[in-house]
C-alpha cells in the first residue's frame, strides 16, 4: 500500500490582507498548506525557506498602479531560480494583455479577481500535479544525464558505423528537428535519445520517456494528453499528460510503431498545430516539445501495409538515425564489455581485472541476438559468477548455437530479417558478388534478390 501524497504547499502573494485571508481560508478547507507573502521581498524569503508546489502571484503591488511591472519582474526572478515551479498569476483588472505577457514570461495560468472558487481550485490542482510531474521529470533527467555521462562508452565509437551515429547526433542535437531512431531491440536507441537531449539547448528541461507499446490501448490518449475530472469512470481528478510534462523539453516516444491508428491522427494534429485537448475537455492547450521517436519496425513497410500513417512518418523522421546491431559492429564488443565489467564490479564489490583470452574470444564469436542489452546482462551474470581475478569463458555461459562463426545452428539466435540478410551475404560472398549466381543459389529470381538487397541496404 503506497503512502498518501503529502498535502500540497501553496504560496499566495498579494499586498491586500483581505485577499490573502480569503484565499487562505478557501485553500485550507481543501487540504492545502498555505503560506502568504505581502511583498516581492516576502516572496523571495518564503521561497528560500520552503519548497512549494505552486505560487499564486498577484501582478500589482504598488498602490494605484495597474501596470503589473513589479509583478512581472518578480515572475521573471521566480522562473530564473525555480524553473519547474508553476506560477499562477492574479490580476484584478481583467487585462488580457497582461495575462498573455505573464504567460509568455513563464506563468502557467492566470485567474481574474474576483475569482471563481471552482476555477481557482481546479487551476491550482492541475498546476500542483504539473509541478510535481516536472520535478520528477527533472530528477529523472538529472539521473539520465549522469547515466549518459557515466555510460558514454555504451555508444562505443570504435566501429565506423557507431562513429557515424555519434557524428550525426552531434550535428542535429542542437536543433529542434524531430528525430526517428531505428534499430533492433537492445541496440541502444534510448541511449541515443538521451544523448540527443543532453547535447541540445533543452538539456536543462525534462526528458520524458514514454514506451508507447507498454500503455494499455484504452488509456493511451489520457496518458499522452491528460484528462479532466469526470472524463471517464476512474477520472476522479484532473491529470496532465506526457506532453505537458515535457513542456520546453523533449518527449521520447519509444516503440512508436505500435501506436494505434486512431491515436496517430491525434499525434499528427499536435505536431502540425502544437495544440491538443485533454480527454473530456474542449479547451485547447499548447506544449513546446521536441519529439524523438524510436522503433524496431520498418515504418515504411508499415505504411505500405496500412498500419502506420504516411503523413505522420514524414513528421517524425525529419532526421533518421539507424543504430546498427551489435553483430554488425564487433569492434565495439570489447569496449562495451570492459565498460559493463567496471560498472558491475563496482556495484557488487568484486575485484576483477578483465577477461581471460578464452572469454574475450567467446564474446567476439557470439552473435548477440539481444544486442547491447544482452551483452550487459551477460557481463552482469559473469561478474556475479566469477571466482578469480578475471572473467572466464565458463562465467559467460554463452550458448554455442548462437555464435557468429558457427555452422547452420548459429541462425537460431538471429531475428528473421537478420537471417535473410546473413544468407544473402553468404551467397554473394560464395559467388564473388555475382547477383545472378547468388539468386540461383538462394532459389529466387534476380529481380527478387535486387529488391532484398535494397531492403537490407546491401551492396554487391
Amino acid at each position: 500500500m503506497s503512502a498518501p501524497a503529502e498535502a500540497p504547499r501553496v504560496l499566495v502573494a498579494d499586498d491586500q490582507p483581505d485577499v490573502l485571508q480569503a484565499v487562505r481560508l478557501l485553500l485550507k478547507a481543501e487540504g492545502y498548506r498555505v503560506e502568504t507573502a505581502g511583498s516581492p521581498a516576502a516572496v523571495a524569503r518564503q521561497l528560500q525557506e520552503h519548497d512549494f508546489d505552486v505560487v499564486l502571484l498577484d501582478l500589482n503591488y504598488a498602490r494605484d498602479t495597474t501596470s503589473g511591472a513589479e509583478g512581472m519582474d518578480l515572475l521573471r526572478r521566480i522562473r530564473a531560480v525555480h524553473p519547474t515551479l508553476p506560477v499562477v498569476v492574479m490580476t484584478a483588472w481583467g487585462s488580457v494583455e497582461g495575462a498573455v505577457e505573464a504567460m509568455r514570461i513563464g506563468a502557467r495560468d492566470y485567474v481574474e479577481k474576483p475569482w471563481d472558487n471552482h476555477r481557482l481550485l481546479a487551476t491550482l490542482r492541475a498546476q500542483v500535479e504539473l509541478g510535481r510531474a516536472l520535478r520528477t521529470a527533472r530528477h529523472l533527467e538529472d539521473q539520465n544525464r549522469r547515466l549518459t555521462d557515466d555510460a558514454a562508452p555504451a555508444l562505443a565509437a570504435e566501429s565506423r558505423a557507431m562513429r557515424d551515429v555519434l557524428a550525426m547526433v552531434r550535428r542535429i542535437a542542437p536543433s529542434d528537428a524531430s528525430v526517428l531512431i531505428t534499430g533492433e531491440h537492445g541496440t541502444g536507441k534510448e541511449v541515443v535519445a538521451r544523448r540527443l537531449h543532453a547535447e541540445s539547448a533543452r538539456a536543462g528541461r525534462p526528458l520524458v520517456t514514454v514506451h508507447a507499446g507498454g500503455i494499455a490501448t484504452g488509456v493511451v490518449e489520457s496518458e499522452l494528453f491528460g484528462h479532466v475530472k469526470g472524463a471517464f469512470t476512474d477520472a476522479r481528478t484532473e491529470r496532465i499528460g506526457y506532453f505537458e510534462a515535457a513542456h520546453r523539453g523533449t518527449l521520447f516516444l519509444d516503440e512508436i510503431g505500435t501506436m494505434p491508428m486512431s491515436l496517430q491522427a491525434k499525434l499528427l494534429r499536435v505536431l502540425q498545430t502544437g495544440e491538443f485537448q485533454r480527454v473530456g475537455s474542449t479547451t485547447s492547450r499548447t506544449a513546446d516539445v521536441r519529439l524523438i521517436s524510436a522503433t524496431n519496425l520498418d515504418l515504411h513497410q508499415e505504411v505500405a501495409e496500412g498500419r502506420f500513417r504516411g503523413d505522420l512518418l514524414y513528421r517524425i523522421n525529419t532526421v533518421e538515425i539507424h543504430v546498427p546491431a551489435l553483430r554488425e559492429r564487433r569492434e565495439d564488443v570489447p569496449v562495451l564489455a570492459d565498460h559493463f565489467l567496471r560498472g558491475f564490479a563496482q556495484r557488487y564489490g568484486k575485484r576483477l581485472q578483465g577477461y581471460d583470452s578464452d572469454a574475450m574470444r567467446a564474446l567476439l564469436d557470439y552473435a548477440w541476438p539481444g544486442n547491447v542489452r544482452e551483452l550487459a546482462h551477460t557481463v552482469e551474470r559473469a561478474v556475479l559468477l566469477a571466482g578469480g581475478e578475471r572473467v572466464e569463458a565458463a562465467d559467460l555461459n554463452l550458448r554455442p548455437a548462437a555464435t557468429a562463426r558457427g555452422g547452420g545452428d548459429a541462425l537460431e539466435g538471429m531475428p528473421l530479417e537478420e537471417v535473410e540478410r546473413h544468407l544473402i551475404r553468404k551467397a554473394l560472398d560464395r559467388h564473388g558478388g555475382n547477383v545472378s549466381h547468388a539468386a540461383e543459389a538462394l532459389g529466387i529470381s534476380r529481380s527478387a534478390l535486387y529488391r532484398r538487397l535494397e531492403k537490407h541496404g546491401l551492396e554487391t
